[in-house]
């Protein structure tokens, strides 16, 4: 097992900048944006090479990206959902639910079709993938042999106002993605061991996109955030704040 508390404590310090970001502009979803700091932790200071791209398909966990984004020395525009900025590390324009995913198919379609190096990642909410067109989009990955194509599902089980479970029954996504053609991996989205090694690269079947079920925690960090779903936009305050910039130590 590698070493990984270089990694816990960049994870720890962003937290800490989401947070902050989110007192500065008095706006953002911390719950959301908490739950998916390992993966892209992991992401940007271990796997990506610089012909690749991650697209937030969630985009209201933007925070954890312009915190990441920052943390490499990049000055992103700071909005409520991510606005497109090449230049600034962002390459996609997200929010609209859904449609992250298409995007990141279309700009995989291209490289492969060009010849052109680069591997993109699109980081999507469970939630998201009762949209339609997460699964034509599919469909065309499967066609097209898009295994410069990983898929990262934030598996934490809430959406907006309450759990997937009761907008939409529980579903396999495990089988629906295989059905669809994909190259299934299930993980902990918050053990850094289990990211390194399913995001790897070498990892990749030929001619098969990737999907990695990140198994997380809404709001993961913070005791009285974790599967609250009366905490996907709100603020702490008060006594909250304190305990919260305690539990961040």
């Amino acid at each position: 097992m590698a070493d990984t508390t270089i990694l816990e404590k960049k994870a720890k310090d962003i937290r800490k900048d989401v947070l902050e970001l989110s007192l500065k502009y008095k706006d953002g979803h911390i719950a959301p944006a908490f739950s998916v700091i390992e993966i892209l932790t992991v992401l940007y200071n271990e796997i990506l090479n610089k012909d690749d791209k991650i697209i937030l398909s969630k985009g209201h966990g933007c925070l954890s990206l312009y915190a990441s984004l920052m943390d490499k020395g990049l000055n992103p525009k700071i909005s409520g959902h991510p606005d497109v900025d090449v230049k600034q590390g962002i390459h996609c324009t997200t929010g609209s639910l859904g449609h992250g995913l298409p995007i990141g198919v279309g700009m995989a379609f291209a490289r492969k079709f060009k010849k052109e190096k680069g591997h993109i990642f699109v980081i999507m909410g469970d939630g998201e993938c009762q949209e339609g067109t997460i699964w034509e989009s599919l469909n065309l990955a499967r066609k097209y042999r898009l295994d410069n194509l990983t898929i990262i599902i934030d598996y934490n089980k809430l959406q907006a106002l309450t759990t997937i479970k009761e907008v939409m029954s529980e579903t396999n996504l495990r089988a629906k993605f295989e059905a669809f053609g994909c190259q299934v991996m299930e993980i902990n989205g918050h053990n850094f061991n289990e990211l390194l090694d399913n995001l790897s690269t070498t990892k990749i079947k030929k001619n098969i996109p990737r999907v990695v079920i990140a198994d997380t925690i809404k709001g993961k960090g913070l005791s009285f955030m974790e599967n609250k779903p009366e905490w996907h936009s709100r603020i702490p305050q008060g006594k909250l704040l304190e305990q919260a910039y305690e539990e961040l130590k």
